[in-house]
């Protein structure tokens, strides 16, 4: 089963949605503002694609940080302020059970969906 990770609010999810029910595509949605990740979900993103793929250094939260709380980042720092705090992540997450994508790229859904 497809899971489709994010929060409804956000508009790059919200574009991901519609167009995965525009093409039917069946999935599970995971709003991870109204339920608690799975620490063994992110550390299953790290190990499938990095920790640096999953992090969120675009997101307004990760460029209001203080500069010393971004030096020094590494796996177990990003895990943590991902566990802390979900804006840290890139959404949405789309788990396909074998592909891991992050961010919503219509070409790059409708490949891994082929």
């Amino acid at each position: 089963m497809k899971t489709l990770y994010g929060f409804k609010s956000c508009d790059t999810v919200k574009r991901a949605r519609k167009w995965l029910d525009e093409r039917g595509i069946d999935y599970r949605w995971f709003d991870y503002r109204v339920e608690k990740l799975d620490p063994a979900t992110v550390d299953d993103w790290f190990a499938r694609a990095g920790w640096e793929a999953v992090l969120n250094r675009n997101s307004t939260t990760f460029k209001e940080l203080p500069e010393t709380d971004k030096a020094g980042l590494d796996e177990r720092k990003a895990r943590a302020m991902i566990l802390t705090e979900t804006n840290f992540i890139k959404r949405p997450v789309l788990d396909t059970g074998k592909t891991l994508l992050f961010g919503f790229k219509a070409d790059a859904y409708d490949q891994a969906l082929k």
